[in-house]
């Protein structure tokens, strides 16, 4: 099988926080991030034009620092491309933890497992898209 489209970079990334508000001060007021998308009071997405960062309120207790990575995601040109790497990465035998859907906000995406466990996304949304 052929590998499809090249994606169009790794411009999404997903971190937990266990003070939700405190982490939206800093990338928004600090690093000038606007609010892209909030689906409800724990989660809230964030883009400065051509990337998006997703912020999801954790409720684990840690002790000491720890890096909070949810997943890492993989921005595709079209619909279709999430589809196609969708069978891809399944013929290749990657574990996948979901098929492709679309999302409320018009996205489109799948997660599938990387090395070392990491969650992979991969994903089309118009807004970064159309950039």
């Amino acid at each position: 099988m052929q590998r499809p489209a090249a994606t169009a970079g790794l411009r999404h990334v997903a971190l937990y926080v266990t003070d939700l508000e405190a982490a939206e001060r800093f990338y928004v007021d600090l690093l000038g991030m606007q609010v892209e998308w909030r689906p409800d009071p724990d989660n809230v997405y964030l883009t400065s034009g051509n990337d998006n960062l997703a912020l999801h309120r954790s409720t684990r207790v840690l002790s000491g620092p720890a890096q909070m990575l949810d997943h890492i995601g993989f921005i595709l040109r079209t619909a279709q491309d999430v589809d196609d790497w969708y069978e891809f990465l399944r013929a290749h035998d990657v574990e996948l933890k979901s098929e492709p859907r679309t999302h409320r906000d018009g996205a489109r995406s799948f997660y599938c497992v990387g090395p070392e466990g990491v969650t992979v996304q991969m994903i089309f949304h118009p807004p970064i898209v159309t950039r």
